[in-house]
């Protein structure tokens, strides 16, 4: 089908576990857009992870990055599972999702830990350290251990021994701190870059390059924390910190931490820009113990379709909107199983919360026409 100018293309990619189950509300909500004249859209389906390596015997097909190169954005649900753990490291549904991002040069990860006011309740910590909390986490994501060579377990004497390398270039942390720098003109101006220079020589250049860019950047205030210490600070005060920007490990815990603090992790998204087409997902996982049960939080999915609006198609009314509808549904008191708390006032499953959701939208929509 030929595409109209000016209409946008985004791939959907379900993925494993809860990820199918999440993905219906975000149906709907884009053919209710689409069908009611509130955006130019297409979209196409695509096989990733444990389900690609079923149907194909790759966890990344070449059908599913030539859809992606042909689409503004890319939307996942989650990719792995119990059943794939035996596999090749080649083949596991893991090694899908680091390879599409490398594909997609996508090397900045968004992890925005914003608490709504209504779950104040939901999270383990007091509502006085957390009222009010909005900071963003800033990972690089193409780089470091994860990508680092060399990699493998080799047999040394009779001795099997892992390898993993931690590597970064200048340039790497000069586009990723430049990201952070950006966005923190766009919210308190305050960037803490969290490193391990006093063990690491590769945190030792990651602060040299974060001083080194900041000079382009004197309206913006920078200050330096070791992981560890990051680590409690979050738990311990969280409000003191804007952007946070940090290597692609250290950022994956500290993200998953951060996420804990708004009450759940089936609250956080996350937006993975920088190449041409950027790549948004929740960042709960698969979820294998919970899918197909109907009790997986799909708020995390729904707020990724949100910052794909915003970030990729630069359409920053429909970002609000959306999270303006899942903030008035949880002001109506509905909760998933991991939210509940302080405020709940009946639990839902995720056809159903998905459904208020949708329905909380198009009222949304409605009351912005008049």
């Amino acid at each position: 089908m030929q595409t109209e100018k000016n209409t946008k293309k985004i791939l959907l990619l379900p993925g494993d576990g809860i990820g199918p189950e999440v993905f219906g509300p975000v149906r709907d909500i884009l053919e209710h857009l689409v069908t009611s004249g509130h955006v130019r859209l297409e979209w196409e389906e695509g096989l990733i992870g444990g389900i690609a390596t079923d149907r194909t015997g790759l966890p990344l097909p070449p059908d599913t990055i030539e859809k992606a190169d042909r689409c503004d954005a890319v939307l996942l649900g989650a990719v792995g599972g119990p059943k794939y753990d035996a596999l090749p490291y080649e083949k596991r549904p893991e090694r899908a999702l680091l390879g599409i991002r490398e594909h997609l040069g996508a090397f900045a990860n968004l992890r925005p830990a914003r608490l709504f006011p209504e779950l104040a309740g939901s999270s383990t910590l007091k509502p006085e350290i957390i009222s009010d909390l909005d900071l963003m986490v800033v990972r690089e994501l193409t780089g470091g251990i994860y990508f680092g060579k060399p990699r493998g377990i080799v047999t040394d004497q009779g001795v099997r021994r892992g390898i993993n390398t931690e590597t970064y270039t200048e340039p790497e942390i000069a586009r990723i701190m430049r990201v952070a720098f950006d966005l923190a003109r766009t919210r308190r101006k305050k960037v803490t870059s969290v490193d391990k220079a006093n063990v690491l020589e590769s945190s030792v250049l990651w602060r040299e390059v974060a001083v080194s860019v900041h000079k382009e950047y004197p309206d913006v205030e920078l200050s330096h924390m070791y992981v560890d210490n990051a680590a409690m600070q979050l738990v311990r005060n969280p409000k003191q910190f804007d952007v946070l920007v940090t290597g692609n490990l250290f950022g994956d815990i500290l993200s998953d931490e951060a996420a804990q603090l708004t009450g759940s992790i089936g609250m956080l998204a996350s937006a993975s820009i920088g190449g041409k087409t950027g790549l948004y997902e929740p960042i709960h996982g698969s979820a294998p113990d919970i899918a197909g049960k109907d009790i997986a939080n799909p708020l995390a999915m729904i707020l990724s379709l949100a910052l794909l609006f915003r970030y990729s198609l630069q359409r920053e009314d429909l970002a609000g909107v959306l999270e303006q509808s899942v903030q008035n549904v949880l002001k109506e008191g509905y909760r998933t199983t991991d939210i509940q708390g302080a405020g709940t006032k009946k639990i839902v499953g995720t056809r159903e919360m998905g459904s208020l959701v949708f329905h909380e939208l198009k009222k949304v929509l409605e009351n912005s026409q008049r």
